[in-house]
This record gives C-alpha cells, sequence and structure tokens, in this order.
C-alpha cells in the first residue's frame, strides 16, 4: 500500500467519523414528540402572555421599572424554591409531575385573565406560575435523556431549542398585534389553555414509569436531596464551568426586559410600542432558532464543544454596538446576531447530561435552570432600575460588555476541562 506524501498509510490514525442524529429519527419517538408538542403549545402562550403582562403595566405606569419589575417575576422565583421544588423530579415519577403542574398553572393563569384583577394579585400569581415551572423544566429535562440517547439528545435538544426561540418569536412578535385586536386579558386565558392542552398532550402521550428513588424508606429529605445535587453540580471542574456558561444568558437576555421602553424610543407613534416591542423581544429568538439548526446540523458534536467559548463571546459583542443609538432595522440585526450565538447552549447542555447520573439529572437541571432563571431575572431588574436614569441603549451595551468579558474568561477555563468531555461525547457519536 502506497504512503501518503505526509509520511502515513492511507487510513491510519484516522477517527471514525462521528454520527450526527436527524431530526427525522427524533421526531419519529412518539414519546418525544409529546414532549415537544405539548412544551411548544405552552411555551407560545407564555410569551405572548409576557407581552400583555408587560404592555399592561407599562401603559398603566409609563415605568421602565414597573415594567421590568413584572417582567423579572417571570423569572426571579426560582431563587426561592426552584432548588427545593426541582428534586421532586427525582423523588416522583417526571410524568406525574409534569401533569400536576400543568394543570395547576392552567387554573392561575385563568384567575389572572380576570379583568380588573388587582396588580398585587397579579404579581402573587405570576411567581406562582413561573415557581411551577422548576419542577416542571426539571422533570422534562430529566426524562428526555432516557428517551434519547448519544447524538440524538443533541438533536432533540436542538428541536426544542428552536421551538423553545419559535415560540419566543411568534409569542412577542406577533403578540403585540394580536393584543392591539384582542386585549392582554384575552391573551392570558389563551395562556391557560394551552398549559390544559399542553397536559392533556403528556397524559396521553408519554408513558408511565417510576420514580428514580423507587424505596420510600430509603427516600432522602428535599433539603439533603438539594445538598448533595448542589454538592454534586459545584464540586466538579466541568459541571461548574457548565452551569456558568448556562447562566452567562443573564446578560444577553436582558435587553428583552426592556424592550418595551427602549421601543418607545425607536417610534414617535405610541400605537407602535407594542408593535416594535413584539419585534425586539422576537429578534433574539429568531437569531437562536437558525444558530441552533446550524451549529447542531452543521457541526460534528466534538467540534460544537470546541466552538463554546467563541459562540459566548458572540452572543454579548454585538449588544455593545447599541451604545451608538442605532436604528430599529440596525437593532434588530444587532439582537439577531446575539440570538445566533446563543445556540452555544446546546453543546453545554449536552457535556452537562453527560457528567450528570441518571439518579440526579432532576435534582441538578432543576439546581441549573433556578439559577439560569434568577440571573436572566436579576439581570432584567438591574436593567430596568438602569434604564430610566441611562436610557435603555446605554444599559444593553453595557450588559454586552460585562458579558464579553465572562464569555472571554469562562472560554479560557472550559478549554483546561474539555478534553475528558470531548473524548466521551467523541466515543458515543462513533459508537
Amino acid at each position: 500500500m502506497a504512503a501518503t506524501k505526509s509520511g502515513r498509510l492511507p487510513g491510519r490514525h484516522r477517527r471514525p467519523a462521528e454520527r450526527q442524529a436527524t431530526y427525522g429519527e427524533v421526531i419519529a419517538l412518539g414519546e418525544f414528540r409529546a414532549l415537544w408538542i405539548g412544551q411548544g403549545l405552552s411555551l407560545l402562550g407564555d410569551q405572548l402572555s409576557r407581552v400583555a403582562l408587560s404592555v399592561l403595566v407599562f401603559e398603566g405606569t409609563q415605568s421602565a421599572l414597573a415594567t421590568a419589575s413584572v417582567y423579572a417575576l417571570t423569572y426571579l422565583p426560582p431563587i426561592i424554591g426552584g432548588p427545593l421544588l426541582a428534586g421532586l423530579a427525582d423523588r416522583y415519577p417526571r410524568r406525574r409531575i409534569m401533569i400536576i403542574c400543568d394543570v395547576l398553572r392552567a387554573v392561575m393563569v385563568a384567575l389572572m385573565a380576570i379583568p380588573g384583577t388587582h396588580f398585587l394579585a397579579l404579581c402573587v400569581l405570576v411567581f406562582c406560575v413561573v415557581l411551577l415551572s422548576a419542577p416542571f423544566s426539571a422533570a422534562r429535562a430529566a426524562l428526555l435523556p432516557e428517551l434519547l440517547e448519544g447524538d440524538r439528545y443533541v438533536a432533540g435538544s436542538a428541536l426544542q431549542n428552536m421551538t423553545n426561540q419559535g415560540a419566543q418569536m411568534l409569542g412577542f412578535a406577533v403578540g403585540g398585534a394580536l393584543i392591539m385586536g384582542m386585549g392582554p386579558y384575552r391573551a392570558l386565558a389563551l395562556d391557560a389553555a394551552t398549559f390544559m392542552a399542553s397536559a392533556l398532550i403528556i397524559v396521553s402521550g408519554v408513558r408511565r414509569r417510576r420514580a428514580p428513588v423507587r424505596s420510600d424508606a430509603g427516600r432522602p429529605s428535599m433539603w439533603t436531596m438539594t445538598r448533595t445535587g448542589a454538592k454534586l453540580v459545584f464540586g466538579d471542574r466541568r459541571l461548574r464551568t457548565l452551569v456558568l456558561f448556562a447562566w452567562l444568558c443573564g446578560f444577553y437576555v436582558l435587553p428583552e426586559g426592556i424592550a418595551t421602553p427602549y421601543a418607545a424610543r425607536l417610534t414617535d407613534d405610541p400605537g407602535q410600542i407594542s408593535f416594535v416591542a413584539g419585534l425586539l423581544m422576537g429578534a433574539m429568538p429568531t437569531g437562536t432558532v437558525v444558530g441552533a439548526f446550524l451549529f447542531s446540523r452543521y457541526v460534528p458534536p466534538s467540534k460544537r464543544l470546541r466552538a463554546m467559548g467563541w459562540m459566548a463571546m458572540l452572543t454579548c459583542a454585538p449588544l455593545i454596538l447599541c451604545v451608538m443609538r442605532p436604528p430599529l432595522a440596525a437593532v434588530l440585526i444587532l439582537w439577531f446576531i446575539s440570538g445566533v450565538g446563543g445556540a452555544y447552549q446546546l453543546a453545554a447542555n449536552a457535556a452537562f447530561v453527560q457528567c450528570v447520573p441518571a439518579e440526579q439529572r432532576g435534582q441538578a437541571f432543576g439546581l441549573v435552570q433556578s439559577g439560569l432563571l434568577a440571573s436572566q431575572g436579576v439581570g432584567i431588574l438591574i436593567g430596568g432600575a438602569a434604564a430610566n436614569p441611562l436610557g435603555p441603549e446605554l444599559v444593553v451595551a453595557m450588559a454586552g460588555a460585562a458579558g464579553l468579558v465572562s464569555a472571554a474568561a469562562l472560554a479560557v477555563l472550559w478549554r483546561g476541562s474539555r478534553g475528558e468531555v470531548i473524548e466521551k461525547v467523541r466515543a458515543e457519536a462513533t459508537s
């Protein structure tokens, strides 16, 4: 056999090609399909309700801080109850947890849809609805690796991620126009219906499974499970870095929380504020849909992990240019590019699954999700408070600069711990 110009024999020392799962084979699985469709319905209603709440509060107060405060309530509750409630996903059957959470949220959002609901009551209901998202999200995230193995998990995560962002894109962009015609209260009623539809889909499409912790006598307390989960997540350098990558979104999601006051600076027509705000809120999710498709479809598993740091920096860098106060079209492009970079979360999620034992996934995912929502909520609250004296453009630029510095630091940390994870992913992709 003839040698090549490099002196190596053809085929020697060549790694086997990494197999990439297709979307078709993932969608063909009935249980995944049920989770996917149910999630898409409820998320679409959620984004519609967020626009409704944002417009409702801004019209009543004309305050960026009040608007951001209510918007932040859709992220902050996990700080208090998320870590504890997420452990339910490892303590009880995950299907049952999801169904109960959906039904309870449907009831509470229906109460929010009653015209004339007091502002404080509205805030309490929003808080409780989001609080229940912690055990629901933990149960769904822990169940997904049981349904999808290897690169199928990444393909399924990409589909869910694109669905999440697509729901945001439609809920935000179309939501502004819909609310102009149907009013915010009817939009909230529609959100309640999507939660109930999600529960029915899970009942019919996801089979029953036993709880991960099967022995009642051997079940640890919720506090013990929370403490053990925190030790697992933050005691491992790889997991700790991956968690910080996930929480980086607190910087680049901040613009969504002040999109309404930002829109007020971009248009002189008060009747167009809700429409422009919907366009702004939908720009990043649209970018993430495109980024997630390209990242999962055309980039091999190991290269996704190598590109994480650069992609994370891409989410924040474009926001810095908002300091120049560009027109609406330019702002939409900048926020779209930021959303494309957000596709790095797919790789971070897949790597996290590789490093967490199956019986602790609910608690681990719950802790990460709680911190994820908390970082977004705190960022939005700070951004809303700063937008009044500084202006929304400068606040968005400052968030982008702080996020870029943080992403660069995480990229350096990840280089020192990614080797073992890459080998695991490569082994699964070639098996």
